[in-house]
This record gives structure tokens, C-alpha cells and sequence, in this order.
């Protein structure tokens, strides 16, 4: 050992061969490299909520306005300060501007897609739909998986009960958006699909009802003979394994009392549900735009579920705001009337009170909070007084898991159209959130016949957090 170590690197490399393959100490590392994962951080986050904001918010409107671009640039709203000197964020969140010593933007994110289901399948899997950027008119099979099914499929022997839940589910036009489940991973690691009634802002989950006639000590005498079944036949093909993978989970979320608890807001005050956005239907909604109450107070009672779920210790839940046309962030026509009614105070108010909350619960350092949406808008304001699709250059709002309060990733150009300063591609995104969770980008998952891939090809925003 002792000799080899006193070798020149010449010596050493034509003892051991490499020198006559051609290969020399660089190559021979770059090759290592290629098959060894790359050292990642220790992990620093418990959980992640991921508030998808269907439809795309403008950016504009928002986080990134423009208040020295043309009036048709700019729009309505005014900026105001916030609690990070120098820092401005839209008139209409107030709430979240005293918040934003505790959060983090990034102003620079973009891709190519301009159609929802395109954008949104890149979005919450990290990966370009297959075919280029169109709309789905007909159910299409998920292929990559989302972030939550992957981060499952990660961490199957830590054998949670729920590692992912989403809700609502989604839907465009007349079609599912393949970017919510497990896609090549398998049905055994989809999210826990959660559905919220917008009348009273109760929950359910159908995975966690027992029909009627099947009593537990039954369903216990069936789980039995299932795994007697597999002693004696065995599982070694793949869509057995994945076939008992399946009915494993299943009846993990059949005796999960701490799930089936965190579905029933009613264990929470009303003060808190009424911090969150919760309105009794005697009360009227202090922000007009009528009729719309009901759709209002589910929307702020999906965070409060998600800090449930947090709490009954679920990794990753995807929040979808809001699966009805009319009732999202797409707001081509009189889209300032939308925002400043609609679409704004009940973000501002919901997001806030989950900050606050978890926050106050001592989970915010290790919780990462998110709010993006498919794409922004454009920067001039169209005849209808809206804004339409725009994926060239928009915002992400973050807030917990260590970020750095106050810090702006990036910087979009004087009307806010395209990245001027640290672009961001969703590869990016992508590899971000992985690497939070301590989780190399470079990690390999396998579908069901054990083809490899890789989780993203991007690299994770590191200067987003301080530790």
C-alpha cells in the first residue's frame, strides 16, 4: 500500500492498465462519476406543500410588478413595501407582505409550453409531455411520475402510511391532466387521493371507507389469506410484487386512525378555520363577486387539511387551486377584477394563515411551502382587460423548509416578458425539491420492468436557502 501511494500518477497508471486503454486520471473519474451518485445534503425537510395554482397567476399582478413599464404593461394594481426593505408585492397581499422576512421568490422561471395541460404535466412532474406542448381531448396515460408519487417510490421501506396526498383532482376541459399520479412507478405509489365537498368544507377519502357489510375483523381474515397466498405461490414477478405492494398500502390506509383524524377539520377551532377562510353560509365573504362563497371557503381549507396532514406525518401533499373552469387563476377576461375579488384575498389570507401556523407549531423550518402555477400571464393586457398564457418568464412564491427570508432568486427584464438575470428552467424546480429532501437529482427510479431513470436533469437552486 505504502508503494502504491509513493507512485507517480504516470507510474500508477501504466501499473494498473489504464495507461495502454487510453484513459487517464480525469477520464477515469468522469467515467466513476457517471455511475456514482453525487454526494447530497443530509435531509432538511419533513414535508412539502405544493400549492399548484391552476390556470397560471399573473406574475405581474403579483410578485413582479412592473410600476415604471406603459400603463398597458403595468395594470391596476399598485405595489407595496414589505418586511424585506426594497422588497414590493401586489396591493392585494397584504397579509403575505408582512410575511416576506420568511419567504423567497423566484422571478425567473420559464419553459415552452403555452397550453394548460402541457405546462401543467411539466409542471408537477418535471419532465416535457411527450409530443410537444398541446391540450389533452383525450385521456392519455400518465408516463413520469409527480413529485410526491416519486418521493414514495423513494422512500418505500420507511413504509408510511401516506408519503403522498393531493387534492382535489384535477381535471382540464374533458380529460384528466396526467401529471397527478405515480405514471411508469405504478398504482401502488399514486397520492392518496382526497376530494373536499365546497358546501361545508368536509373531507373524505375513499380509500379509508369500509363497505358497509365488511366488518374489520373480515377485512383482517381476507389480509391473512393474502399473505398465506403469497407465502405459498411467491411474488417474484413484477406485477405481483407490485399487485402486493398495492394491497399492503390499501391496508395501511384502512387502519391509519392518524389519516382518517386529519380529514375532520372539525377537530380544529373555528377561529383558526375562520383564519384560514372558512365563512358560516349566514356570513357574506368581504370580497364581492357573489355566488362564489362556497368555492372561496374550500379553497383556504385545503391549506388547513394540508398542515393536518403535515401533522399525521404525510412528506408531500400537492394542493390543485382550482380544478372548476371559471373558478381558476386563468384569467384571460377582466382579469383584474378577478384577482383583486376572487382569486387574491383568499390566497393572501389562506397562505398566510398556513405560514403563521406552522410557524407558531415549529414545523416552518422543516416544512417547504410552494405556490406556483403552469405559467404566468402575458405582460400586455389584452381588449378583454386580462392577461393571457405566458411561459416565458414567471414567478414562484416559497416559504419555509430554510429558505432564505427575503431573498430573490432571478430577475425578469423591465416588463416582466423573459429571464434577464439566473433563468430557471422546471428541471430545475424539479431538482430542487429533491435535493431539499436530501435526495441526489442524479437518483435513479425504475418503472415496472426495471428500466432505469433519472429523477430530473436539472440542478437544484441552491442560493434559495441558507441552510
Amino acid at each position: 500500500m505504502q508503494q502504491t501511494a509513493s507512485m507517480t500518477r504516470r507510474q500508477w497508471l501504466g501499473a494498473t492498465g489504464f495507461g495502454a486503454l487510453g484513459l487517464n486520471l480525469g477520464t477515469l473519474l468522469h467515467a466513476q462519476a457517471a455511475v456514482e451518485p453525487r454526494s447530497h445534503p443530509p435531509q432538511r425537510l419533513r414535508a412539502c406543500i405544493l400549492v399548484y395554482q391552476y390556470g397560471g397567476p399573473s406574475h405581474l399582478d403579483t410578485f413582479d410588478l412592473k410600476p415604471n413599464a406603459p400603463a398597458e404593461i403595468r395594470g391596476e394594481f399598485r405595489p407595496i413595501a414589505t418586511t424585506v426593505p426594497g422588497l414590493q408585492v401586489s396591493e392585494h397581499l397584504p397579509r403575505l407582505a408582512g410575511l416576506m422576512h420568511k419567504a423567497a421568490l423566484i422571478r425567473s422561471l420559464h419553459h415552452a409550453n403555452r397550453l394548460h395541460d402541457a405546462a401543467g404535466i411539466e409542471t408537477l412532474t418535471g419532465r416535457p409531455l411527450a409530443g410537444g406542448d398541446r391540450e389533452l381531448f383525450a385521456p392519455l396515460p400518465q408516463f413520469f411520475p409527480s413529485y410526491g408519487s416519486a418521493l414514495a417510490y423513494l422512500w418505500r421501506s420507511r413504509r408510511l402510511d401516506v408519503p403522498c396526498a393531493a387534492l382535489p383532482f384535477l381535471f382540464h376541459n374533458v380529460v384528466d391532466v396526467p401529471c397527478q399520479g405515480a405514471g411508469f412507478l405504478g398504482a401502488a405509489y399514486n397520492p392518496f387521493w382526497i376530494e373536499g365537498d365546497p358546501a361545508n368544507g368536509a373531507y373524505r377519502a375513499d380509500m379509508l371507507t369500509l363497505p358497509g357489510e365488511l366488518p374489520p375483523a373480515r377485512l383482517q381474515q381476507r389480509r391473512t389469506l393474502l399473505e398465506d397466498l403469497d407465502r405459498l405461490q411467491g411474488t417474484n414477478h413484477p406485477a405481483g410484487r407490485q399487485l402486493r405492494r398495492f394491497a399492503d398500502r390499501a391496508y395501511q390506509l384502512l387502519e391509519s386512525e392518524a389519516i382518517r383524524r386529519a380529514l375532520d377539520l372539525s377537530q380544529e377551532s373555528e377561529r383558526t378555520r375562520e383564519r384560514y377562510g372558512y365563512y358560516p353560509t349566514t356570513r357574506a365573504y368581504e370580497g364581492g363577486g357573489g355566488g362564489l362563497g362556497h368555492g372561496r371557503q374550500i379553497r383556504g381549507q385545503n391549506l388547513l387539511l394540508a398542515r393536518r396532514l403535515v401533522e399525521a406525518g404525510v412528506p408531500f401533499v400537492t394542493i390543485n387551486d382550482y380544478k372548476q373552469q371559471g373558478q381558476n387563476w386563468d384569467a384571460h377576461g377582466t382579469g383584474f377584477l378577478e384577482h383583486k375579488h376572487y382569486l387574491l384575498p383568499p390566497f393572501d389570507q389562506s397562505m398566510s394563515a398556513l405560514i403563521e401556523d406552522l410557524d407558531a407549531r415549529g414545523l416552518l423550518d422543516t416544512t417547504l411551502v410552494i405556490a406556483v402555477g403552469e405559467f404566468g400571464r402575458t405582460p400586455r393586457i389584452n381588449a378583454t382587460a386580462g392577461r393571457d398564457h405566458w411561459p416565458d418568464c414567471y414567478s414562484v412564491f416559497l416559504a419555509g423548509g430554510g429558505v432564505r427570508g427575503g431573498y430573490v432568486h432571478g430577475a425578469s427584464d423591465r416588463i416582466g416578458a423573459y429571464p434577464a438575470l439566473d433563468p430557471v428552467t422546471l428541471a430545475d424546480f424539479a431538482a430542487t425539491i429533491f435535493w431539499r429532501f436530501g435526495i441526489d437529482p442524479a437518483t435513479e427510479i425504475h418503472d415496472l420492468t426495471g428500466r432505469p431513470y433519472r429523477l430530473t436533469d436539472g440542478e437544484p437552486v441552491e442560493r434559495l436557502f441558507d441552510r
